[in-house]
């Protein structure tokens, strides 16, 4: 059933953040952490607020170093929709760069006929390719910007 009873409002919040985190069946999904995702909604709520220890809580339950869970797809559209809402301070931003490297690091379990969850995954953070290209110009000195980079590499990799 998908949550949308939550209760939970923020102005810090845009809308098109929220109606992300709502549109998915999270009790649904099975977590890389063995329960069910439901429990992940509040990390994502706060990821979307702009705390960037909440996109580290991600690891284990979303993605191991080598191997995406059930939830990434829909986790990875609402890091996207985030990252299209344009988070104005710096460590919200390097969190959730840091974060799709991380998701993108991992292997590809697709086939040659699916994409598997590395390309739905993929496929999100490929619609912001320009926003990300830029991000990774602003600087040389930017560790938000060698983050961005490396998203670019990996992407321009796998296509």
């Amino acid at each position: 059933m998908k949550r949308t009873d939550n209760p939970r409002r923020s102005p810090l919040v845009p809308d098109a953040v929220e109606a992300e985190i709502e549109r998915h069946d999270w009790e649904a999904i099975e977590c890389g952490c063995g329960h069910s995702a439901g429990h992940l909604v509040p990390t994502l709520w706060d990821a979307a607020e702009g705390h960037p220890a909440a996109f580290h809580a991600l690891a284990g339950h979303v993605f191991t170093w080598s191997r995406l869970q059930a939830p990434a797809p829909a986790a990875c559209a609402v890091l996207m929709a985030i990252w299209a809402a344009g988070p104005p301070r710096q460590a919200t931003r390097e969190a959730l760069l840091r974060t799709l490297l991380a998701l993108l690091g991992t292997e590809d379990d697709g086939s040659s006929h699916e994409a598997g969850l590395y390309g739905q995954c993929a496929a999100f953070v490929r619609r912001s390719l320009p926003e990300l290209r830029r991000e990774a110009a602003g600087g040389p000195d930017s560790v938000t910007a060698a983050y961005a980079e490396g998203v670019v590499e990996i992407l321009t990799l796998c296509a």
